[in-house]
């Protein structure tokens, strides 16, 4: 039984999705489509997705395509972070634009 896929996946505001052979996911940061394999179906209620499975041997599967869809719902909706956290005495980070520059004690800093 998968824990994974038995959660239903709200939808935000803004975010369009269409079922097909595959789930198209558009929202304002872009657009996106998840493939869905056979013997899973997903279906929309009101603002939430649900995945469900025809039999117990797609239980993998099942939590796969979930996650793929939460993740994509969450990419075109809100996008990702990364945090990073430095722990120590002596250590220090900057940001550069795109660039994180590491000094870690060494002669020169690490880009």
């Amino acid at each position: 039984m998968s824990r994974v896929g038995k959660k239903p996946i709200p939808l935000p505001a803004g975010v369009k999705i269409q079922i097909g052979d595959h789930l198209s996911v558009q929202g304002p940061k872009g657009h996106l489509t998840v493939p869905i394999p056979g013997g899973i179906r997903i279906e929309q209620n009101a603002n939430v997705l649900e995945v469900k499975r025809d039999s117990d041997s797609q239980a993998a599967l099942h939590g796969l395509t979930r996650a793929l869809a939460a993740n994509a719902i969450t990419g075109v909706s809100t996008g990702f972070t990364r945090e990073l956290d430095i722990v120590g005495t002596g250590y220090r980070a900057d940001v550069k634009g795109k660039v994180v520059v590491f000094t870690l004690g060494y002669s020169h800093p690490i880009e």
